[in-house]
């Protein structure tokens, strides 16, 4: 699809994308997720132009140019939540590039994205939570993976850490302190208190670990010694979920939603929450809050003799 470039939108599109990377400590997925997304638009660009776009194209476009790739993009089905973050890109993109070549992206910036109907988070219910906490290491073939898999649910339910964010952990990092430096999306770093039943889970799960790890090394192993996969997590909740009748939606990172929610239900401040969550913006913490009202909905409909 690269071919699908001029030589100066290739090149602008190189810029655009190291200065996201150089200033704005844009992650690596972010990075190859803006490239594609605008490639996707430049290449689209010169199908419906029959040629690549130079420098006086890219400051010409209009805005039926925005409508033409956004029907194209939805004729082939993509969704709109994968559509307004291609748009989200291509906006930025130009932003920048008329900052430099010096005109205004107008017909860009003034582009719509489509409406997203936003999912709300799928908890667990409180008792559910403390279950696959007592009970993730069960399936286990050794004691060690048992205490392995419990102390990473324990810190993604207790601490309300992404699965990465846990798997990143080092062997420095424990004993685990009182509170833990987490650098999370976009190198956005966060404090993070640490309950004594996460540090007591870690605590085991190193008392028990054939292997000797350096301070630099990942914290937790797969079974052979290498860094503990993501993927394995996922199943270990997966066989827990299984044996405990749970919803498909108790994932991992349903932990995390866990966390907050039930935070928020026991009376925590939204903006404390948003901090621990490492959001940047409040608007994606206060999602939470259509939680705790749907579940109070369904409590008062269950149990109001007019309901």
């Amino acid at each position: 699809m690269s071919l699908a470039l001029s030589p100066a939108a290739r090149a602008a599109l190189s810029d655009w994308l190291a200065e996201e990377r150089a200033l704005n400590g844009a992650a690596a997925n972010t990075i190859r997720a803006y490239g594609a997304d605008v490639t996707g638009f430049l290449a689209f660009l010169a199908e419906y132009d029959g040629a690549p776009a130079g420098p006086a194209r890219l400051a010409a476009i209009e805005l039926r140019d925005l409508r033409a790739w956004m029907a194209h993009e939805r004729g082939r089905g993509l969704g709109a939540r994968s559509l307004a973050r291609a748009l989200s890109a291509v906006k930025g993109f130009f932003r920048w590039y008329g900052r430099r070549e010096g005109f205004e992206p107008t017909a860009v910036l003034s582009v719509r994205a489509p409406k997203i109907r936003r999912k709300l988070p799928r908890p667990l219910a409180e008792d559910a939570a403390r279950a696959v906490l007592d009970t993730v290491g069960d399936s286990a073939r050794d004691p060690w993976i048992a205490a392995r898999d419990g102390a990473v649910v324990t810190l993604l339910y207790g601490c309300g850490l992404r699965i990465s964010e846990a798997l990143g952990l080092l062997r420095r990092d424990a004993p685990l302190p009182d509170s833990l430096r987490i650098v999370g999306k976009g190198g956005k770093e966060r404090i993070v208190p640490v309950l004594p039943a996460a540090r007591e889970a870690v605590a085991t799960y190193l008392r028990l670990c054939p292997f000797e790890l350096a301070p630099d090394a990942p914290l937790f192993r797969g079974a052979r010694g290498g860094p503990l996969n993501a993927r394995l997590v996922a199943r270990a909740m997966e066989q827990t979920r299984g044996r405990l009748g749970l919803p498909a939606t108790a994932t991992p990172h349903a932990l995390r939603h866990s966390f907050a929610t039930h935070l928020l239900a026991a009376g925590g401040d939204l903006r404390a929450i948003q901090e621990l969550l490492g959001h940047a913006s409040l608007s994606t913490t206060q999602a939470y809050t259509a939680v705790d009202t749907a579940r109070l909905m369904e409590v008062y409909e269950a149990a109001h003799p007019r309901a």
